[in-house]
């Protein structure tokens, strides 16, 4: 019985193995596939990322593309700009050099000018009273300064003489008008005093009429009078 107890006890054991085994297994399987659906999920993501890393890829080659082509439009530009710009400091560059000649020219007819001027008056510092070509300049600013305080006064006298002329025109103006209301004034009296004259007449006239008319009466008054006492006679 021992001998045959032996075998079973010995096979229990390897099923409880295999069964442990088994289970093992079916736990490392179990973690395989879920270490397999996780591994499948970073895949898609990889995918998925790739694809958008491709994207990306294409998307800033077309930018670095249209970068390159702006920055060479933009340096052609900014050359043409700069020829332009040479062309215009150039042309300034000419335009100012014109007006230093013209300019030049300018200073040498006014030095040629006064050149003459000045043989001039050393002629005239041989003929008059001064000593040197100063002197002359000297007296000739005197004579221009005295003569634009002349000037001066006379303009002061014109201004005092057209402020003089200016209010007695306006005095002048005033006082005719006075005597235009003065004169209206009296044309106003005459026509009232001959109106009065004309009523002074009229009632007068009036005063006449009734006077004659009042004599009348008392006339016809006196008649009747006379003949009542002629009749009670």
């Amino acid at each position: 019985e021992e001998g045959y107890l032996c075998p079973f006890i010995h096979l229990q054991e390897k099923k409880k193995q295999a069964r442990e085994m088994q289970k093992a297994l079916e736990e490392k399987e179990e973690d395989f596939k879920e270490r397999m659906k996780d591994i499948s999920c970073r895949w898609r993501d990889l995918h998925a990322k790739e694809a958008e890393l491709k994207i990306y890829m294409k998307k800033s080659e077309r930018i670095l593309k249209e970068s390159d082509k702006m920055l060479i439009q933009a340096l052609d530009k900014a050359s043409k700009e700069k020829t332009m710009q040479k062309e215009a400091e150039l042309w300034r560059a000419k335009k100012e050099l014109e007006a230093l000649r013209n300019k030049h020219q300018r200073l040498f007819n006014r030095v040629q000018r006064y050149s003459t001027f000045n043989r001039y008056l050393e002629d005239v510092v041989k003929i008059s009273q001064f000593e040197e070509i100063q002197g002359v300049i000297w007296h000739y600013k005197t004579l221009e300064r005295m003569r634009k305080d002349l000037l001066q006064r006379q303009q002061g006298h014109k201004e005092m003489s057209e402020q003089t002329r200016v209010l007695l025109g306006q005095y002048t103006a005033g006082k005719e008008a006075e005597i235009l209301q003065y004169e209206d004034e009296l044309l106003e009296l005459q026509l009232r005093f001959d109106q009065a004259q004309k009523d002074v007449l009229l009632w007068e006239t009036c005063w006449a009429n009734i006077q004659d008319t009042t004599a009348k009466k008392t006339q016809k008054v006196g008649a009747i009078k006379m003949a009542i006492l002629n009749l009670f006679q």
